[in-house]
């Protein structure tokens, strides 16, 4: 797989779900859903804030794989 994190550019990109992703050069997760991404910071006890805001309106990168989910 190769992708870059739409965050911080890193390739160090893992999967850890179906449509879910993470980052480990800045220690994301990435959620991917058809055309759309949702982007969240893990906290320390392990919830997940949105950081969606800061990445609303982008569409998936170029080198990111498009995923769908399965009827």
């Amino acid at each position: 797989m190769n992708m870059k994190c739409p965050n911080c550019s890193s390739k160090d990109i893992g999967k850890i779900g179906s449509h879910q992703f993470y980052c480990w050069g800045c220690f994301i997760e990435l959620t991917v859903n058809g055309e759309k991404m949702s982007v969240y910071q893990v906290e320390e006890d392990g919830t997940l804030s949105s950081l969606d805001d800061l990445f609303f309106g982008e569409e998936l990168p170029q080198d990111f794989p498009h995923l769908h989910a399965s009827s």
